[in-house]
């Protein structure tokens, strides 16, 4: 049996893996989070990736099998100030978990993101696409992409972008709020990518482990690697933002469609500079792992509809 450590069990992805049943069908699930506390009021460990040295008690105490990351820094503006922080909590306490892992042949799952990348493409980014982070974020994610890959670990490393759930902060969450206050909201029309719900990744990550339980040495050691974990498609924060109003307000979460008014970035300065074009190519995942990545509308509905059944 398998002990499974999930990190970051506060998180938007990490409670959508909570919440999944199939999760504790791969082995005995233990969760931990920066303050040993669990949102569902369940047992938690403490990891504290702010503190990287701290993590190596608990994972002799666990003597996990398979770890999964869900944690991360992630707050891309303050991240400009807060360099020395992401670089610890995304790249150095990556390295920790991953050298632990490679001296106790545990398999290691970790997310990155699109920010690894500049955004200068005009066509979905393969995995194998060289990375050119505009930022301390995407800097930061990408001291634990490399750190990760150099430890000697058994990984399957996941890039996802625009992840949303209908719990924790997020654009649809926020949008549901402003839409439900305004009457018109501006919104960046000329940023391109995937808006993919923690549903899909927690259920294409379940697929992956499965794949990777079934597979032989051989086989393993080719699905190591960096995948692409996205849904399939791609639209502007405008597209999506209008998408949520019109599939909120069909199911009763909204009163009203606001108007959505296209801006471009340049009208929405922030302090972190983000890529135009985050459409990320997930054909190598659906081909390794024998999983279809749904139309991110697909995943829209779904969350919606949760969210629906929540005020019913």
């Amino acid at each position: 049996m398998n002990n499974i450590l999930l990190l970051g069990a506060n998180g938007q992805l990490g409670r959508s893996f909570l919440e999944h049943p199939e999760l504790s069908k791969l082995g005995n699930v233990i969760a931990a989070s920066r303050d040993g506390t669990r949102l569902d009021g369940g047992p938690a460990e403490v990891a504290d990736l702010s503190s990287p040295a701290t993590l190596l008690a608990l994972l002799e105490k666990v003597q996990p099998t398979i770890v999964i990351n869900t944690a991360a820094y992630t707050a891309v503006d303050r991240a400009e100030q807060e360099e020395s922080l992401a670089t610890t909590v995304n790249g150095e306490a990556v390295a920790v978990v991953a050298r632990w892992a490679a001296t106790h042949h545990a398999l290691v799952v970790h997310y990155s993101t699109d920010y690894v990348f500049d955004g200068q493409a005009t066509a979905p980014y393969p995995a194998h696409a060289a990375t050119a982070p505009l930022g301390a974020y995407g800097r930061s994610k990408l001291a634990g992409e490399q750190a990760l890959q150099a430890s000697g670990t058994a990984y399957l490393l996941f890039r996802t972008a625009w992840v949303y759930a209908p719990h924790g902060h997020n654009f649809l969450r926020t949008m549901l709020r402003l839409g439900a206050d305004r009457e018109e909201l501006r919104v960046v029309a000329d940023q391109y990518g995937a808006p993919t719900s923690t549903d899909t990744i927690v259920n294409a990550t379940l697929a992956a482990l499965t794949a990777w339980q079934d597979a032989d040495a051989k086989q393993r050691a080719a699905m190591q690697g960096i995948h692409h974990l996205v849904a399939s498609g791609h639209t502007s924060w405008h597209g999506f933002a209008s998408a949520i109003f019109e599939k909120a307000h069909a199911r009763g979460l909204l009163p009203r469609i606001p108007r959505v008014l296209p801006i471009t970035t340049a009208e929405y300065p922030t302090p972190a500079k983000r890529p135009a074009w985050s459409v990320l190519d997930n054909r190598s995942f659906q081909q390794w792992f024998g999983h279809a990545l749904a139309d991110w509308q697909e995943g829209l509905d779904h969350v919606i509809d949760t969210l629906a059944k929540q005020v019913r």
